[in-house]
């Protein structure tokens, strides 16, 4: 059975971000004093009193309005009130009853689901706050006085969410989820391709750059396995980042990096290999997370003829040189063509990254090895190799053992390597190589 879920709601700017960072404990929802910062559905988890649950922050609600952008949000917006359990409406104490926060009431009772008005920026402790009892003419749920910044009444607020939720019952193990970063810089179809994957509207998707700022975490499962896609802001150039919220949207990208077990590096078909695309892939090498490279587009290619698809991945390997053990994947987000192809190559990446080789094969493989090709000497000094084990996974991580570390030339660690690799696949992963000089203490 799925975690319980709690929707935060209300009009534009009353600290709905704000109260969902305090409630989670985690600042995953960018907070900055300007309406319409957050766009799409952000999740994330909470406990209260030993029970799970997830809150998902929407963005602020403009019940009459021209802009394109804001009706995504509040489709956005209507989406987490239509999956969650209980609704959250957040009303700024300081603003008092606005028109808006009238309409959003209205909303909210249409849709049938238990609320609880929480009348945010009561920062003092002491006796109500007077201008509260305005909100009550809203004439919805019950009222609680919150201060999202200091976390002031919140206690009460998860009480009553508790009490809304069905009945506790065994929690499913989230071990076999597979944690998928989409990465990429802007405009290259992320939540195009997200939205592809799971069948709807998940993700506002705009020709605007920028529109995703947050990194936008859904579940989704079928025949292949389970999976947690995180879609993440576009990252551009550090010049061509001039304001904060921005800012924000880069680092909440390097942390999706960070917490994935898989990263699906977009790369726009009719544009290649960009200078932007070798520095995200980079980050994602570094962290040595699983990799795929999705060249999106596909369709919108012209003239293909029956190399194009071979020629356009040699460009690309040729690109990203140094993350050849990466798998190319060629589809397109807009018509899904191949996208139902790309489960069985990140769950094949996903067993590379963290798979284990015994000492024995390991050694049977160096003894092969340096057989072959004998390892380099300086001055009359031969390297000598006396074993090889592995030390960890994610990604898969060798310690080899010898004389002398400074004989060990980068060309010939190289070389190790991808003997490694060609017995043993260790597709879409990198792979670190630590090397030990005798008199060294193994860890």
């Amino acid at each position: 059975m799925a975690k319980p879920l709690v929707a935060i709601v209300g009009r534009p700017n009353v600290g709905k971000s704000m109260l969902f960072n305090k409630l989670t404990g985690h600042r995953t929802s960018i907070v900055e004093d300007t309406p319409g910062v957050t766009r799409d559905r952000i999740y994330g988890d909470c406990e209260w009193c030993n029970r799970h649950f997830s809150l998902v922050d929407t963005g602020g609600i403009e019940p009459s309005t021209d802009s394109d952008m804001l009706k995504f949000m509040r489709r956005q917006a209507e989406i987490g009130i239509e999956l969650a359990d209980c609704v959250v409406m957040v009303v700024d104490v300081k603003s008092g009853v606005t028109a808006a926060d009238q309409d959003v009431a209205t909303m909210l009772r249409k849709s049938g689901k238990p609320v609880a008005l929480a009348v945010n920026k009561c920062d003092s402790v002491g006796p109500t706050n007077p201008d509260v009892y305005e909100f009550y003419g809203l004439g919805i749920g019950d009222l609680f006085e919150v201060s999202a910044i200091h976390g002031h009444g919140t206690g009460d607020l998860l009480d009553w969410c508790l009490e809304q939720f069905p009945e506790e019952t065994e929690e499913e193990d989230e071990s076999d989820v597979v944690k998928v970063a989409i990465v990429g810089k802007p405009n290259v179809g992320k939540s195009s391709l997200l939205n592809r994957i799971l069948g709807q509207e998940r993700v506002i998707v705009s020709n605007v750059a920028g529109t995703t700022r947050d990194a936008i975490d859904s579940e989704f499962e079928n025949e292949t396995g389970k999976y947690c896609f995180i879609d993440t802001a576009g990252m551009r150039r550090k010049s061509k980042v001039d304001d904060m919220i921005e800012r924000y949207s880069n680092m909440r990208t390097i942390n999706a990096i960070e917490r994935a077990d898989v990263c699906l590096i977009l790369i726009d078909a009719n544009d290649g290999v960009t200078e932007q695309d070798t520095k995200i892939a980079g980050l994602v090498h570094e962290a040595g997370k699983a990799a795929i490279i999705v060249v999106n587009k596909w369709d919108a290619v012209a003239d293909k003829e029956t190399n194009t698809m071979r020629d356009k991945e040699l460009l690309v390997k040729d690109g990203l040189s140094y993350m050849t053990y990466a798998p190319v994947v060629f589809l397109s987000a807009l018509t899904g063509q191949r996208v139902d192809k790309l489960f069985q190559v990140i769950q094949d990446v996903n067993k590379q990254n963290t798979s284990r080789i015994t000492t024995g094969a390991l050694n049977s493989i160096l003894a092969e090895a340096t057989a072959r090709v004998q390892p380099p000497s300086d001055k009359g000094r031969r390297l000598k190799i006396y074993y090889m084990t592995q030390a960890g996974t994610k990604p898969p991580h060798f310690v080899i053992f010898c004389n002398d570390a400074r004989l060990f030339h980068f060309s010939y660690q190289r070389y190790l390597e991808n003997q490694i690799r060609e017995v043993f696949g260790l597709q879409g992963t990198p792979v670190r190589i630590t090397i030990r000089q005798k008199g060294d203490k193994e860890e």
